[in-house]
This record gives structure tokens, C-alpha cells and sequence, in this order.
């Protein structure tokens, strides 16, 4: 397992600001950028209750073009991490879902381009279009890659399509790194118990899952964050996060085939692996999952209290 001391990626940030702090992914980025030294600035709609060493909390509306850019403006940062977005976008309106995602991302990143901050923002596997889609339907190859043909059918995947378009203006107008993170389906610690798919799922009845039962452990997220920041070339670049294996622990194109009742002509899928590929990141960013649902724990998320 990779060191998770918040040394294992060397950059040199000393102030990041980063958005959907008391969020599903937010603290675990919080908690890796402060422990490792770096003072944050965290924004969300909502104060958090407690402190945490190494951070300020902002409460900040980002669809808010006047509120997102002149905290970023006072921040002053040399990272932007925008991390924000609707949580379940399957419980909002769609106008909402898509107004929220494309606006605040756009705020967010056009503030970072205009302090001359480094910029990671994390997009979704759903700008491909599977994991919402009505209907799921198999990739046209796999395992699929950042070059894969984005079609997204719903307005959570549609507006993460906008935000990669925006990430791209920003890279070229404002000459800034900016790096685009297509997380598989996230998990924290202690939701790995709480996956019916990997018990009692029957490989004769059951559908064909729009995430292609791939995953990412929420650490490792945050770890990819620093990684980029630690790497943070010239231009836009995009990284599918996913794990190495699926999380049914069966032969990934045994369960395609078997759900979807064929496979597509290009298939380089081998035992378990993941139908997302991570070989970009590991190539470019010189990071490799280190959670597995193997071997899950306990561990419980900085949550909004940030210790």
C-alpha cells in the first residue's frame, strides 16, 4: 500500500483552495492537502461544526459569479480544487442538477485561471454517458480510456461534459495546468459494507450496471488530487480514478457478457480488471490505487466536524 502520510506526493502548494469542503470527497482532500502542511481554504454552502489545523472555512454560494470570485480573488491561492456538485443528482431537478454543476465550475475555474492558480476539478465517469443513461449500453471498447467518445444522456453527465470544455478554455486563456479527474463510482471506508451488488448478485439475472461495477476508494481520490498538483504541467489533462479490479471480485468481461449478452469487437479486459482504465495515471501521474474493498476498515471520514 502507497504511504498515506501526505508526503507520498511531492508539490509546492502552500495554499489551496478547495470547494465542496464538507462534502462526500471535499474533507478527504482537506484533511490530505492540511496534514501534509498546506493551509486551506475551504468553501461550501455550509460552516462545518469544529476547526481543523491548517484550514479556514468560507461559506460561499459558487453559482454566485461575484461571491466564487472574490473569495478565490482574497485566498489568493496557488491550487484550486473544486470538488463541489450536487450529491445525488438523481434526487434533484435536472435545471438545478445542470445549473449548479456547470455554473459553479465555471465560476470556480475562470477565478482560479484569473489568480494564475494551478486548477485539479473532478468531472465524473457519467460525462461518458453509461451511468445514468435509461438504457445502459456497452462502451464501444474496453476497458474504456479518456480518448473513449463521451455521450451523456442526463443533465448531471452533460453538465460534467460543459465542465471539461470549460477546464480547456481556462488551460488555454489563462496559460494554468488544469487537471480534469473522471472518478469511477467513489466510496468512503465505511460504505464498502453496504454494496448489495457484490452479495447475491447473479450473473443470470442480473442487468447490466451503468458504472460497469467499477469503483474508486475515496482516499485515493484525494491521493490523485495531490498527484496532479504534484504534476501539474502546462495545458488540460483528463485522468479516469478507478480501481485496478471491480468490486464483484468475478472476470469483468464474463460479467458483460453474461448481463449484456455479447461483448464489443475490442475487448482487452483480463481476470478482474476494471472496465475503466487507470493507465493514464499511472504512466503520467505516477499514481496507482492503493484501496482495495478487499481490504476495506473502518476507517471513518473527516466528515464536516474536520476534527
Amino acid at each position: 500500500m502507497a504511504r498515506d502520510d501526505g508526503e507520498e506526493f511531492d508539490h509546492d502548494v502552500e495554499t489551496a483552495v478547495v470547494t465542496g469542503a464538507t462534502g462526500a470527497v471535499g474533507p478527504w482532500i482537506v484533511e490530505r492537502l492540511a496534514e501534509s502542511g498546506v493551509h486551506v481554504v475551504g468553501v461550501d454552502l455550509e460552516r462545518p461544526d469544529g476547526e481543523r489545523a491548517n484550514a479556514e472555512f468560507r461559506a460561499v454560494d459558487l453559482t454566485d459569479q461575484g461571491e466564487a470570485w472574490e473569495t478565490i480573488h482574497e485566498a489568493d491561492p496557488d491550487a484550486v480544487v473544486h470538488a463541489a456538485a450536487i450529491s445525488g443528482p438523481l434526487d434533484d431537478p435536472g435545471t438545478r442538477v445542470f445549473e449548479n454543476s456547470t455554473m459553479s465550475t465555471y465560476n470556480v475555474l475562470v477565478a482560479a485561471g484569473r489568480v494564475g492558480a494551478d486548477v485539479v476539478w473532478t468531472s465524473s465517469q457519467a460525462a461518458y454517458g453509461m451511468l445514468f443513461a435509461d438504457d445502459p449500453w456497452l462502451p464501444d471498447y474496453l476497458p474504456v480510456d479518456e480518448h473513449h467518445e463521451r455521450r451523456p444522456e442526463d443533465p448531471y453527465g452533460t453538465s460534467k461534459y460543459c465542465g471539461e470544455a470549460v477546464a480547456g478554455m481556462v488551460a488555454r486563456q489563462y496559460d494554468v495546468p488544469v487537471t480534469t479527474i473522471r472518478p469511477a463510482t467513489v466510496y468512503a471506508p465505511e460504505a464498502y459494507r453496504a454494496r448489495p451488488q457484490r452479495e447475491g448478485f447473479d450473473l443470470e439475472s442480473g442487468s447490466l450496471s451503468g458504472n460497469l461495477w467499477s469503483y474508486v476508494d475515496v482516499r485515493d481520490v484525494a491521493r490523485m488530487v495531490e498527484a496532479a498538483l504534484a504534476n501539474a504541467d502546462a495545458g488540460h489533462e483528463t485522468y479516469l480514478c478507478v480501481a485496478d479490479e471491480n468490486y464483484l471480485g468475478q472476470p469483468t468481461a464474463e460479467i458483460i457478457e453474461s448481463v449484456a449478452g455479447e461483448l464489443p469487437d475490442r475487448c482487452d479486459l483480463e481476470g478482474e480488471q476494471a472496465a475503466l482504465s487507470n493507465a493514464k495515471a499511472k504512466e503520467h501521474l505516477g499514481w496507482e490505487p492503493a484501496y482495495s474493498w478487499r481490504e476495506a476498515d473502518d476507517s471513518a471520514s473527516p466528515g464536516i466536524g474536520w476534527r
